[in-house]
């Protein structure tokens, strides 16, 4: 007699479920990073430093070869400059003024050059992208390259004072700082500084190095020689020819109200309206 084992149905009843209860989720921290600090349990990006910004610029001005030896031909030519004078003059007319004066001339092309591959060297060496993708703000970063270009300028009137005072020490005329003051040096820093801010107006007005050093040696040249040719010219020249109205930070002593009025606005000219024409374009431009 065979048995047939009878199983029984197995009733399974639903599971119970209980309507979930959502719980906040628990805040994951995030570490800190570099440059960053945290508020109310979130991390905020601190803007970067503009000292930062100004020695990243300061930088990039030695990183190309043509800006490094830039720097370097202006110190060499600076102290060839002061060596040749030494040797030339007498030694009455050894003196610190001199000296300072005999410089002006190839720092006075060099340093708008300077100012000018600060800028065109963002697009030439394709970096433009990087450097505004790191500081959104492109004004900040404007705004450390001007103060860069002013400290290399600053750089440059301190070389020139250590071999002009180095020369008039070793072998110059026995009252050669007599005629050397703070107003001296002032109307020095004026032309030097206003050299590099020309540089750096053009090179944000053309964002290219060949059209931009032409533009600056061309134009103001052309007006020059226009205006000594051109009789009519020549009463206006000083209030638009920057050249012109800067010619009395050589050789007067104490300069009028007009001279000081024809550099500021032969300046407006030269260096604020470019300036101006080329910062609107840097901002609104396309950067690839």
């Amino acid at each position: 007699m065979t048995t047939t084992a009878r199983t029984s149905p197995t009733t399974t009843s639903p599971a119970t479920t209980s309507p979930a209860t959502t719980s906040p989720a628990t805040p994951v921290p995030v570490p800190a990073r570099r440059g960053s600090r945290r508020t109310t349990g979130s991390p905020v990006d601190v803007p970067i430093p503009m000292s930062r910004l100004v020695r990243v610029e300061l930088r990039k001005m030695a990183d190309t070869r043509s800006g490094l030896w830039l720097l370097l031909g202006l110190a060499a030519i600076t102290l060839v400059i002061v060596v040749v004078y030494f040797v030339t003059a007498t030694q009455p007319e050894r003196t610190f003024l001199h000296f300072m004066g005999a410089t002006l001339g190839p720092q006075g092309f060099l340093l708008p050059v300077l100012g000018i591959l600060l800028v065109t060297s963002e697009w030439s060496q394709r970096t433009g992208l990087v450097s505004f993708t790191l500081v959104p703000l492109r004004g900040r970063v404007l705004t450390a390259k001007v103060l860069a270009g002013l400290l290399a300028g600053v750089g440059a009137i301190v070389v020139s004072v250590a071999f002009a005072a180095l020369a008039t020490v070793v072998g110059g005329a026995p009252d050669g700082f007599a005629h050397f003051g703070l107003v001296e040096l002032g109307k020095f820093g004026i032309l030097q500084l206003t050299g590099i801010l020309q540089g750096l107006a053009f090179g944000l007005l053309f964002l290219s190095s060949a059209p931009a050093i032409v533009s600056y040696f061309v134009f103001p040249t052309a007006l020059n020689i226009v205006g000594s040719l051109w009789k009519p010219l020549q009463d206006v020249q000083p209030w638009i020819d920057l050249w012109a109205a800067q010619a009395p930070l050589f050789t007067a002593d104490n300069l009028t109200d007009q001279q000081w009025a024809q550099i500021g606005t032969s300046n407006l000219i030269w260096v604020v309206l470019p300036f101006v024409l080329g910062l609107v374009r840097v901002l609104r431009a396309e950067v690839k």
